[in-house]
């Protein structure tokens, strides 16, 4: 064949588009999928399918009349029972469809960590009733967050403060939760110092860790991110510890091969998980400008079998996010030649084909002597380009 492998992707947006290039380039054949057309890694992809992932049988026809030599989802809400039926049939998911199982719910990765690894969490409780929020809230206090245990990029999520503001993020996380499930996670509210995601390889020969890549999120998603982020070498040796635990846990009948997003709270010498994605993670997006070898390029390589290099460095460097703010199909980016203008600076458009308010749309990336040089350029970029919308007509 004139191909390394057949890649049926299940989720098409800015991280499946940068994935999909970095796969294209090692020779893979990539066939993209999303729930709507043109998504943006439909657009460098070689063939594309329009379902929707909860769709049972619609996956495991694409499945059927593609025959991929891997499977590999982009995003969360995915029919993952199916997954599994597939794996159990000779078809390769990435990383397991264990692993696509137990992070598309929060509460099930969180009791993986907490209750079967031992790994160092918050307090947390589930609700499906604000009743059961009321209760959880009494046991470990305020102010804690809430959020669905099924979406994605913050959407549902929110700090309460005090229960007079329960009953509201109770019915924001319900409303803004993917999938079929009307269930919260309430968990305590970490004073922390800073947080990371450490973006873990498992492949072929073990497990290659990047360096931490520090980020500030606002409503639940980032805005900023930057590597190589400040970090102690004892509490840095303290999430590589618990972050090899927890992909390791994940294989379960599949490889586990490919690149894992793990989120970790850090205050002071104490390292608290928080989250994982069995994916490239979208405060990664800073390795476009920080390493030579992208978190895409990583994913490509474990994920196909190819050797990963043992020691992974990166430049100081920073990403930040290009944000909509209205409901739109008709604009246009204006300010990318000022944005460019500023140094050493990149931009990327994702090409989704609408708006909607906060939609990331693209990220600015920036490389500077130290990181804090790098936020503060790629923020500068990233408000030198403007979306400038179209008025429509009936």
């Amino acid at each position: 064949m004139s191909h390394i492998a057949t890649i049926l992707l299940l989720g098409s947006g800015e991280l499946g588009r940068e994935f999909v290039i970095s796969a294209k380039r090692l020779g893979a054949r990539v066939i993209a999928c999303d729930s709507y057309d043109n998504a943006p890694a439909m657009q460098v992809a070689d063939a594309r399918e329009v379902f929707s992932m909860l769709d049972g049988a619609a996956l495991r026809a694409a499945v059927e009349k593609h025959r991929p030599d891997l499977i590999v989802p982009e995003i969360e809400a995915i029919r993952t029972e199916v997954l599994g039926d597939l794996e159990a049939e000779g078809f390769t998911v990435v990383p397991s469809a264990r692993a696509a199982r137990l992070t598309m719910n929060r509460d099930a990765i969180r009791d993986l960590a907490a209750g079967e690894l031992g790994l160092v969490t918050s307090q947390y409780g589930y609700a499906e009733s604000f009743a059961e929020c009321e209760a959880i809230a009494a046991r470990i206090g305020y102010p804690l967050v809430m959020k669905p245990v099924m979406s994605s990029s913050g959407k549902g999520q929110s700090k309460v403060n005090g229960p007079e503001a329960l009953e509201a993020a109770w019915d924001y996380a319900v409303a803004n939760m993917r999938g079929d499930r009307a269930r919260v996670i309430a968990e305590q509210f970490i004073a922390f110092d800073y947080e990371i995601t450490l973006l873990t390889v498992r492949h072929k020969h073990g497990i290659s860790f990047c360096p931490p890549i520090g980020h500030r999120q606002e409503r639940g998603d980032y805005r900023e991110s930057w590597q190589p982020a400040a970090m102690s070498a004892a509490a840095l040796a303290s999430a590589q510890n618990m972050a090899a635990k927890v992909v390791n846990a994940l294989q379960g009948k599949g490889r586990g091969w490919g690149l894992y997003g793990v989120e970790f709270f850090v205050r002071g010498e104490e390292v608290i998980f928080s989250e994982l994605s069995p994916r490239p993670h979208d405060t990664g997006m800073v390795t476009l400008a920080s390493q030579d070898l992208t978190e895409f390029d990583l994913h490509a390589r474990a994920i196909l079998g190819l050797p990963v290099p043992e020691s992974i460095a990166a430049r100081p460097a920073a990403s930040a996010v290009i944000l909509a703010d209205r409901d739109s199909g008709k604009f246009a980016f204006e300010g990318l030649a000022e944005a460019l203008a500023l140094g050493d600076t990149d931009v990327r458009i994702f090409g989704k084909p609408v708006t909607r308010p906060y939609r990331r749309m693209g990220i600015a990336l920036a490389r500077a002597g130290d990181t804090p040089a790098a936020v503060d350029l790629a923020k500068r970029a990233a408000d030198a380009v403007r979306i400038v919308y179209s008025p429509t007509t009936d």
